[in-house]
């Protein structure tokens, strides 16, 4: 979508003739725009990707160990991926699905992990992330 704007000019000192532009749209990301033969560079929309993209801070050794016990816990077949993005509640887990994954968690690596934080855990990467933050304050 484009749109021109007069921010500068007078409309008054204008002469009504002036003041109908020619817009071309060549197709949806571009717009060439002429005034009185009087050519302006076209504005071309670009292509973006998503708006925020949240990396995941947690070693990769520990998001595959958390794959690992959400795969096992869940029972989730071999040709389905679980990746750090998996959401828990995608892969099929409600509530006691997911505690029982946090509890697997606390055998592997060997930590506790406490009630108000467990119940925040939606991701893999919400996983490894708080396990590396519990791990680092154990060391």
């Amino acid at each position: 979508m484009a749109s021109v704007t007069q921010s500068s000019m007078s409309v008054a000192s204008l002469s009504t003739q002036s003041l109908v532009p020619r817009a071309r749209i060549s197709n949806p990301s571009s717009v060439s725009l002429s005034i009185k033969g009087r050519s302006f560079p076209s504005i071309v929309s670009q292509p973006r990707g998503p708006r925020s993209h949240v990396t995941c801070a947690a070693k990769p050794e520990t998001v595959q160990k958390v794959c690992d016990v959400v795969r096992k816990q869940l029972a989730v077949p071999e040709d389905k991926p679980v990746t750090g993005e998996s959401k828990f509640s995608a892969l099929g887990a409600d509530s006691l699905d997911t505690v029982e994954i946090v509890m697997g968690l606390e055998e592997v690596f060997g930590i506790t992990v406490e009630e108000e934080s467990s119940q925040s855990i939606t991701t893999v990467e919400e996983a490894a992330d708080m396990i590396d933050k519990l791990l680092e304050k154990k060391a």
